[in-house]
């Protein structure tokens, strides 16, 4: 899923008709016509954003369009990137019901629909890539899929920082204790105002309580801390009045956050007197194993 590639558009492929910097997008006589098309992780319409996941090849026969073949990444780090609560499951589910259409001859149009009304909200088809080639060839699918699909090797990777590097942590855990599917961010929205958009990481309910955890940095600037503090007493009694069950948060920081600053003591005394536990990265093994305890997981 290089970056370089996700931007090419139908106006960039009629840029390269007749003379492609890629051989198998070029025009020749007497060669069968392949169209390809990516699926998109879109978790936000809105923003537009998205990460390749998958392509399809269509060939067509003498009786309609075919699914020939398909190729799916298992590099799931961008999508996780673009949204952290991806329900990667619904991806696996949908990979293969693909798989089950392999070989399927149908009406081009019939196919696509077929397609699109199998997929989520968050998944969508790009605009069709034309390829001719005398014969199906793997090989050259399997080109264009290392284009298209395949991040991009650099010899450093950043370290994830601050709040990133916290959910990270989080995730992992959850992951480890089998509950990460079982969690789901909580947003505040109807216990505050239409239009906020401030949400919980990871909650779930065990009927008397709602546990909620949320990263939360301090190793830059106090003012995520400090924020979270002043809010929490005004959402949870809300929240327990319109669910039913006391709201429980626990903050997850840094575990190397310096404790000996003043602004650090500040921000924590505050969410210590909003009833907010904090606890330290190095603490989510445990969070998570009661997790999974108090889930029946």
């Amino acid at each position: 899923m290089a970056g370089t590639l996700e931007g090419i558009t139908t106006k960039d492929t009629k840029a390269h008709e007749g003379k492609s910097k890629f051989p198998i997008f070029e025009s020749m006589a007497e060669k069968r016509k392949l169209e390809f098309f990516l699926l998109r992780y879109v978790p936000d319409a809105v923003k537009g954003e998205f990460a390749n996941f998958g392509l399809i090849a269509v060939g067509e026969g003498a009786n309609g369009a075919e699914l020939v073949d398909v190729r799916f990444t298992k590099d799931r780090s961008r999508i996780l990137c673009l949204d952290p609560h991806a329900d990667l499951d619904v991806l696996d589910a949908l990979q293969r019901e693909i798989h089950e259409e392999m070989g399927q001859t149908r009406d081009r149009a019939a196919l696509m629909r077929r397609m699109e009304d199998s997929f989520s909200g968050v998944v969508q088809i790009s605009q069709m890539m034309p390829a001719l080639t005398e014969r199906f060839a793997a090989a050259e699918v399997d080109e264009v899929a290392r284009l298209f699909l395949e991040s991009p090797k650099v010899r450093r990777v950043r370290e994830p920082a601050g709040r990133q590097k916290i959910l990270e942590t989080m995730r992992s855990e959850f992951g480890k204790a089998g509950v990460l599917r079982l969690l789901t961010p909580v947003p505040v929205e109807p216990y505050t105002s239409a239009g906020d958009p401030f949400e919980f990481d990871f909650g779930y309910n065990t009927g008397k309580e709602i546990k909620l955890f949320h990263a939360v940095s301090m190793r830059a600037s106090i003012d995520a801390a400090v924020l979270l503090a002043a809010r929490y007493p005004k959402i949870a009694p809300v929240m327990e009045k319109m669910v039913g069950a006391a709201p429980l948060l626990t903050a997850v920081i840094e575990a190397e956050v310096d404790r000996s600053r003043a602004e650090v003591g500040f921000a924590l005394q505050m969410m210590e007197e909003s009833r907010i536990r904090v606890a330290e990265t190095k603490e989510m093994a445990g969070i998570a194993e009661q997790a999974r305890v108090e889930l029946g997981a």
